[in-house]
């Protein structure tokens, strides 16, 4: 199974959780594609992110973080010891995050949400200072992301699988070019 866990602000909507989804299903592998809606709790998105991972084996799933969801997917796969790719991962988004404490939307939908200052202390309390095995994560980062620093993303998963995209962006826009080698990454 893969679980997708997208961003802050994002949804299953995502361009990169669609395309995943779409592949997977033209591939007669749609039922094993889960991309939830994450709660803006970073507790509540780790507790519905565990039901979801309890439908199969350690050993047969693969988490797909972007952004903010790579920093639950390495916190999930430290504690249920699943392999893990991160698309240009949130490596401290309590510092990251800060600023957007209080009433902000989606990016595919006009609905508010609150980003509580509570959710800060959360996300604090979900810090992996150091992975404990890199042969199980896959990173993906962009030297072009204009939101997150790639050496950051590099530093904090040392000795993992790691494709280093020369410019690009954020959102991987042309995620399509690598989603072959991401699902590859992704069989057990």
């Amino acid at each position: 199974m893969i679980l997708y866990l997208h961003g802050f602000r994002s949804s299953p909507q995502s361009a990169k959780a669609r395309m995943i989804g779409e592949r997977l299903v033209a591939l007669g592998r749609g039922d094993q594609y889960r991309c939830p809606q994450l709660p803006a709790s970073p507790s509540a998105a780790i507790a519905l992110s565990q039901r979801i991972m309890q439908e199969c084996d350690a050993a047969d799933l693969t988490l797909i973080g972007s952004s903010l969801g790579g920093y639950y997917a390495t916190w999930l796969a430290e504690h249920s010891g699943c392999r893990a790719v991160l698309l240009n991962p949130a490596i401290e988004p309590p510092r990251e995050l800060e600023r957007y404490v209080g009433v902000t939307t989606a990016f595919h939908s006009d609905e508010p949400f609150e980003f509580k200052r509570a959710y800060i202390a959360e996300l604090e309390q979900l810090a992996i200072a150091r992975i404990s095995r890199p042969e199980r994560y896959f990173l993906m980062a962009a030297t072009g992301d204009e939101v997150l620093d790639w050496r950051e993303m590099v530093a904090h998963y040392p000795g993992s699988r790691q494709h280093i995209i020369d410019g690009s962006d954020h959102g991987i826009s042309e995620f399509s070019q690598y989603m072959d080698e991401v699902l590859a990454f992704c069989e057990p």
